[in-house]
C-alpha cells in the first residue's frame, strides 16, 4: 500500500476507490516479487487502494508465479493470499493451532520476513513512495522508477 493524498473516484456503489479499509487510508495498492535475498525484483501496476490482495496478484502475478511453482519453485505469502493457487504457501488462518501447523506458520513467517524486506527498500529507501502527492494512477510509474533506481543501486545493499 503506498498512501496517496489526491483520491476522488467513487464506485458506482458509493464507496471511495482509493481508499483501503485495511490500512484505514487512501492510497494505491502494489504487488511486489522478491528474490530469496530479499531484493525486489519485480512490481506490478498500481491497483485502487481498495483492491484487495489476492484480486491485485490474479491480475498481475499469480500467471508467472504458476509457471515457476510448475518448475517447482515455492512462493511464500501472506494470508492475504489464501487460494491463491498450486506452489504459493500461505500460514494458516486460526488460533490455538496444532503444534506442528503452528511451527509451519513461525517457519513460513520468519523465511518471508526476508520478502519483506523488499518492501522495505522499495519504501524506505526512495521518499518519493513515502506519501504520493500526485494522481494514484501514477503510482505504479512511481514504484517501478524506485525498482530501477534500487537495481542500479544494488551493490549498497
Amino acid at each position: 500500500m503506498i498512501e496517496a493524498d489526491r483520491c476522488a473516484a467513487r464506485k458506482d456503489t458509493g464507496n471511495d476507490w482509493w481508499y483501503s479499509g485495511k490500512h484505514q487510508r487512501h492510497g494505491g495498492n502494489v504487488q511486489i516479487l522478491s528474490d530469496p535475498t530479499g531484493f525486489p525484483v519485480w512490481t506490478s501496476p498500481v491497483e485502487p487502494g481498495s483492491t484487495h490482495d489476492i484480486t491485485a496478484a490474479r491480475a498481475h502475478v499469480v500467471p508467472a508465479l504458476c509457471r515457476s511453482a510448475a518448475a517447482g519453485l515455492p512462493t511464500l505469502t501472506d494470508k492475504g493470499y489464501t487460494g491463491a493457487g498450486i506452489g504459493i504457501h500461505v500460514p494458516f488462518k486460526g488460533r490455538n493451532l496444532a503444534s506442528d501447523t503452528a511451527t509451519r506458520n513461525n517457519l513460513l513467517t520468519a523465511i518471508r520476513a526476508l520478502g519483506e524486506r523488499g518492501n522495505a527498500i522499495l519504501k524506505t529507501r526512495w521518499g518519493a513512495l513515502q506519501r504520493v502527492h500526485l494522481c494514484p494512477h501514477r503510482i505504479g510509474h512511481i514504484v517501478a522508477a524506485a525498482l530501477v533506481l534500487s537495481t542500479l543501486e544494488r551493490g549498497r545493499y
